[in-house]
């Protein structure tokens, strides 16, 4: 480990007067950033804009047809349209804050052929994470409607899922499993360092896109389940919660967020349970 972060530090230390590519690199992301948002507001305006809500999954409309068409189609064609919804909101909110790991990766790989290639990878694989999370979170979505269809009482109470998941986001900001990850995030040359040796290139820029993506998710997975509450299809919020994850995951001060963040979740938690009992 020792040996390969002073390979990986002479690798630094010899791109470091390569800012125009780094100034390329994060030009780039904010661009495919840029772009996620832009499809997300002409989705969110369009007569499809309540897939963005999951809301309408049964119904008929629009998409009936292909929904008849295709094998399953009323699970099938629902869950895609929800997984690209999904990939959009995690290029739109967490994309650029992948950018400090790869600038450095960028720059200890710039002078291999493939140095693209094995970047795409590492993208791929912070997608792959939060992907998987983001079906697990649509299961469950889709199972408490499903509970909610067949319960006659639980839609009266559904006030209560939403303080449920703010309290849990406010009480999640206190633990010590947040921050683990978040130290991995505030450590970029570290975490690089540890996962890149050059000798099974495919193999490790996979890994260290996913292990990137699973760090991001232990860390942001409460906030962006706020989703579920404030309307997935809301650009506002995203908005709001995509600039307090990437304060918390790319600046120093990042950490101060702590508290203030976690006391008002509950609080609203609070508000809410209060104005219903």
């Amino acid at each position: 480990m020792a040996a390969n972060a002073k390979s990986v530090a002479r690798a630094l230390a010899a791109g470091g007067r390569d800012v125009d590519r780094s100034l390329l690199l994060g030009g780039l992301l904010v661009a495919l950033s840029a772009l996620a948002w832009s499809t997300l507001w002409l989705w969110n305006a369009s007569p499809y804009g309540r897939y963005l809500e999951h809301g309408g999954w049964g119904d008929t409309g629009a998409l009936a047809a292909l929904c008849r068409a295709v094998p399953q189609g009323d699970i099938v064609v629902p869950a895609v349209l929800h997984a690209g919804s999904w990939v959009l909101m995690i290029a739109a909110m967490m994309l650029p804050t992948t950018f400090p790991v790869l600038a450095i990766f960028r720059r200890i790989t710039k002078g291999r052929p493939d140095a693209g290639r094995l970047t795409a990878l590492v993208v791929t694989g912070f997608f792959a994470a939060w992907f998987v999370f983001g079906l697990a979170a649509h299961a469950g979505d889709v199972l408490l409607h499903l509970m909610a269809s067949r319960s006659p009482t639980l839609p009266d109470y559904g006030w209560a899922i939403g303080a449920a998941v703010l309290a849990g986001a406010g009480l999640f900001q206190f633990s010590a499993l947040k921050y683990r990850c978040l130290e991995q995030c505030h450590t970029p040359f570290a975490f690089v360092a540890s996962r890149w040796h050059g000798r099974s290139p495919l193999r490790e820029a996979w890994r260290l896109g996913v292990d990137h993506g699973v760090f991001c998710v232990g860390c942001c997975w409460a906030l962006m389940l706020l989703m579920f509450v404030v309307g997935t299809g809301s650009l506002g919020w995203m908005l709001v919660l995509a600039a307090v994850m990437a304060a918390e995951k790319n600046l120093p001060w990042g950490r101060r967020l702590r508290t203030p963040l976690g006391v008002g979740l509950v609080a609203w938690a609070g508000a809410i349970a209060i104005a219903h009992l």
